[in-house]
């Protein structure tokens, strides 16, 4: 396909610098793309299109003056509308932020635009980031571009539809509860959530402080592991209004190093059943490494259950003690979306301050417990969810005769924001009805690194990114 939209960043930047193609010509192949596909998918909710012109002119130039290069020079990006992008909307999918528009960047924002990237604009998320689809009173539904009837997951699901549809290079999402990896499973792109504090979070709405700094982060989405990379390179690094920052160096394994790594796999956690299809794309995935070189062995973690138990408290019993009092007086304000999950967060047991710490040093307990697990096997591979892309508003799931209910249907990614894992997920298969299929790659805390060297043998193993039949 002769489309500039679909190479990989990159490709782009590499083009950019040999002056193949022009940061004017990559513009306006994306602004027209959005254009033409924004009607459908409804996956940005703000672009500034004379913007990213003069920002793409002013790139073209520096090539002229063969002034230094950054090395996402002249590549057309997106944010997720949570995050702070100066002169744009900042709103997260909800009236009580309507209009509000952020007067700086968020540090990572800065990063990536010093590296030379334009970015295009940002994109839908559900309100308040509370789901996995996308859906709000604000600004609507966003679409899949798979199937226009199936949502591209939540809550950066505007993120994953840019991206997975050439109207974005990639970019940025941020993921509570599986708010990265939902949407790339869905939509069939690769994303990262990293280790709390590897990528600063300064600039998110709502702001990751407290119990939601443990298991809140910000992360890149892409179509190529080699893109996650390149943006995660630029992302990452401390800032001190980031809670969780730590001073974490870079350190990309060899390839020798990356095949040494023990990879333990697991098909199902035992509770939530998952799909057929997306049981044999694990064995594909765990085959595809083992034929690669990797020592790969079945191998379920303990701790499971109890970590989905627990995320449930930090998340969802404590998001909604957070949220419920920002609507006092305008509940009719809120969307059906939050409706349900604050009715969610109301059936969960009574929390207060003396039962938050018990659940904050049973996580801890629980994660000195399960991190020495990964002493034998530092890579865990296992699914994204137990589920393809879903149809709009769908809530429940028959798998292998049990009903799957939406919240334990994203169990798989839960576990490892309570835990505070670096993940990966990479698409590795289709669904019978021709949907993408990723696995989870999942590391020791800030060994993202590991995690997405693994991830890039994966895609080369298995294919990687298809351009959905929207485009």
């Amino acid at each position: 396909m002769n489309d500039l939209t679909f190479l990989s960043a990159v490709e782009m930047a590499r083009q950019i610098r040999e002056n193949k193609i022009s940061p004017v010509e990559l513009a306006k192949a994306h602004l027209e793309k959005i254009h033409r596909l924004n009607p459908k998918l409804n996956a940005f909710v703000q672009v500034d299109p004379e913007r990213v012109r003069r920002e793409a002119q002013v790139a073209e130039g520096s090539l002229a003056n063969k002034a230094p290069l950054g090395p996402l020079h002249g590549v057309p990006i997106s944010i997720k509308s949570s995050l702070d992008v100066g002169g744009m909307k900042c709103e997260s999918g909800t009236r009580l932020r309507a209009g509000y528009i952020a007067k700086r960047d968020a540090p990572l924002v800065a990063r990536l635009r010093q590296a030379g990237a334009i970015v295009l604009g940002v994109t839908n998320t559900p309100e308040l980031l509370m789901a996995w689809e996308t859906d709000n009173l604000l600004h609507g539904r966003t679409n899949s571009p798979w199937d226009l009837t199936r949502t591209p997951g939540g809550s950066s699901g505007g993120e994953a539809a840019a991206i997975a549809s050439g109207m974005s290079a990639g970019g940025v999402g941020s993921d509570g509860g599986g708010s990265i990896r939902v949407p790339a499973h869905f939509s069939g792109i690769c994303g990262l959530k990293p280790t709390p504090g590897r990528i600063p979070s300064t600039g998110h709405f709502p702001e990751s402080g407290g119990p939601f700094a443990l298991i809140g982060v910000v992360g890149p989405m892409a179509r190529t592991v080699g893109d996650l990379k390149l943006l995660f390179e630029i992302m990452q690094g401390p800032d001190d209004g980031d809670t969780c920052a730590a001073p974490v160096p870079l350190r990309w394994p060899t390839d020798s190093e990356t095949r040494k790594l023990r990879i333990g796999y697991f098909e199902d956690d035992g509770r939530t059943p998952v799909t057929p299809e997306i049981r044999q794309a694990i064995r594909t995935a765990a085959e595809s490494l083992s034929r690669a070189g990797f020592d790969v062995e079945p191998f379920r973690p303990e701790g499971l259950e109890e970590a989905r138990a627990l995320w449930r408290k930090f998340f969802v019993k404590t998001g909604g003690i957070i949220i419920n009092p920002m609507f006092h007086g305008r509940e009719s304000d809120q969307s059906p979306i939050l409706k349900e999950f604050l009715g969610w967060a109301q059936q969960e047991p009574e929390m207060n301050a003396d039962a938050l710490l018990q659940a904050w040093f049973a996580r801890d307990a629980l994660r000195a417990r399960f991190l020495p697990q990964m002493q034998r096997f530092p890579i865990l591979l296992c699914p994204a969810a137990a589920i393809p892309a879903f149809r709009h508003g769908e809530r429940s799931w028959t798998i292998d005769g049990t009903t799957v209910h939406y919240l334990d249907a994203w169990s798989y990614t839960e576990w490892f924001n309570l835990l505070g894992n670096p993940a990966a997920v990479v698409p590795v298969s289709q669904s019978n009805e021709g949907l993408p299929i990723s696995v989870q790659i999942v590391g020791r805390p800030w060994e993202e690194e590991r995690v997405l060297s693994v991830a890039a043998v994966l895609e080369r193993e298995c294919g990687g990114y298809r351009v959905p039949p929207i485009h």
